[in-house]
């Protein structure tokens, strides 16, 4: 094995970023590629490409020593298990642990913006335990911590040009949107780098919006008026829950225009074009992409 082609492993690969981050390595990197997934079953299109497909279980943690076998740059995504307070801290750290075991030499590691003790996001517990468990591992690491994806977006903003409000307790505060595309190509760049010491990257777009800002952008995008109606956590919480989402979800939604109103989520970061060379993709140019689904009320 040459030092220039390490074994790369991604997990997660039959999410949305894991698939995406694996179609993008497939097209650059000629080295030993191995997934992991719970559904080997739907990566059977990636295992007749000649990716190594295994199964992990981040719940059974013996089960991964024979799914990060042979790995030397790991990109652990995190898990989407939500359901139990800090059951996805124990996941991660089955995992950090597994890939030590395993001779991982280095993890990449998707973590948030500003996962700090005193974040409001309900969900930033989860990662700053993560990105404990890589400090004490001995391992070298790559935090990636991106900020909002711009992709979620597309939830949220048919209903505003539908109904003619943007509804959001982000008061005046901005988010550096990031893309999921971007916040993949940051992710290949550091899984195939030769870079192996410690270091926390905040991943963003170029610049921070206010959700006043969106409204006016989603408004000349589609000629239909849209205004900002900036209202309290509570009762964002209280109208998502009136139109169906569970709870707990509705919480944590609310919990990220918290930490926007607190100006946690504002400070747009160079590393998108200076890991992969191409500048990150601004929201404008993001929603004039999207503009059809913009139009699709709910």
């Amino acid at each position: 094995m040459s030092a220039s082609s390490p074994t790369l492993l991604v997990t997660g690969a039959s999410g949305q970023l894991g698939r995406r981050v694996v179609e993008l390595l497939l097209e650059s990197h000629h080295g030993p590629l191995i997934v992991t997934t719970r559904a080997p079953a739907k990566l059977a299109d990636l295992a007749a490409r000649g990716v190594i497909v295994r199964k992990a279980d981040f719940d059974d943690a013996a089960s991964l020593d024979a799914a990060f076998a042979g790995a030397q740059r790991l990109l652990l995504i995190s898990t989407d298990a939500l359901d139990v307070p800090g059951r996805r801290i124990t996941q991660h750290q089955n995992a950090v642990d597994a890939a030590r075991r395993a001779g991982v030499r280095h993890i990449v590691y998707t973590s948030l913006t500003r996962p700090e003790p005193d974040s409001p996001v309900t969900i930033a517990k989860d990662h700053w335990a993560t990105e404990q468990s890589l400090e004490k591992s001995g391992l070298g690491f790559t935090v990636l911590r991106n900020n909002f994806y711009a992709d979620l977006l597309l939830h949220s903003l048919p209903r505003a040009v539908a109904t003619g409000q943007l509804v959001a307790a982000t008061g005046t505060g901005a988010t550096a949107f990031v893309t999921r595309e971007d916040c993949a190509r940051v992710a290949v760049a550091a899984l195939v780098s030769a870079f192996d010491g410690k270091r926390t990257l905040d991943v963003t777009g170029p610049a921070a919006v206010s959700h006043e800002e969106l409204a006016r952008l989603v408004s000349k995008l589609t000629g239909r008026p849209v205004q900002y109606l900036a209202v309290d956590a509570a009762s964002l919480t209280a109208g998502m829950v009136s139109h169906g989402l569970p709870a707990p979800l509705a919480e944590a939604i609310a919990s990220f225009d918290v930490a926007v109103a607190e100006g946690r989520m504002d400070k747009p970061s160079p590393a998108v074009a200076e890991l992969t060379g191409g500048a990150p993709a601004s929201i404008a140019s993001f929603l004039e992409k999207h503009r059809e689904a913009l139009q699709a009320a709910h």
